[in-house]
């Protein structure tokens, strides 16, 4: 299914960080401040894959004003860059598989929600950054994943064609965003089960990239 991929694409949280934890704890930290009780006992999964300021009024059951909403999404933020100051590790086995995609000379892009920002410090923290070509962040796009754009653009940054990318995520709303743009997707299953990530469209699904060798 994937030997005719000329060009990878990585989503960030949940695929080259592991940094599952710390979103969910700032999203409960967030809560608690508001003395907002979760509807649901796995509330933090509507977050998932979605711009912070997109994912409030989901998570807190009601419209919300865009100003508010960019102020409850940037207090998060803060609680998650309180509690990501000891560090975040990559996901397992995924530096290696990088070093295997670069030695064959394989284009590399990174498309999130996360700000340019994050995307600098997390990454450079663990000496990715520098092997990704293109990075596609939440500032150079209009519209947030389950839109294409940013897979769209990613594709474009790396001169592969979408029908050529291979994608890899670990959100719904990441997987629909890349089948939408026409790409191919293997799921991650740190935030979702393997079925959710399926019925969404990924063509197939892996826990991490331990032992993981390209072609996939």
């Amino acid at each position: 299914m994937t030997r005719s991929a000329r060009g990878v694409i990585f989503d960030m949280d949940g695929v080259l960080i592991d940094s599952g934890a710390h979103h969910r704890a700032a999203w409960r930290a967030l809560l608690e401040e508001l003395g907002v009780a979760p509807a649901q006992p796995e509330y933090w999964r509507l977050t998932i894959g979605r711009p912070s300021d997109d994912a409030v009024p989901l998570l807190l059951g009601r419209e919300v004003a865009w100003p508010e909403a960019r102020r409850l999404a940037d207090r998060k933020r803060h609680h998650y860059l309180r509690l990501s100051r000891q560090g975040l590790p990559a996901v397992r086995g995924v530096a290696a598989f990088i070093d295997e995609l670069e030695a064959r000379e394989i284009p590399r892009a990174v498309a999130t929600s996360a700000s340019r920002y994050d995307v600098d410090r997390l990454l450079g923290r663990l000496g990715l950054r520098d092997r990704f070509d293109v990075v596609v962040a939440a500032e150079d796009v209009r519209l947030g994943k389950p839109d294409p754009e940013a897979y769209v653009r990613a594709a474009e940054g790396i001169a592969v064609p979408p029908a050529e990318c291979l994608v890899f995520e670990d959100s719904v709303v990441g997987v629909q965003a890349a089948r939408s743009a026409g790409m191919r997707v293997i799921g991650v299953t740190t935030a979702h089960t393997e079925e959710e990530l399926c019925a969404a469209g990924a063509a197939r699904v892996i826990d991490d990239f331990e032992g993981l060798t390209w072609p996939v």
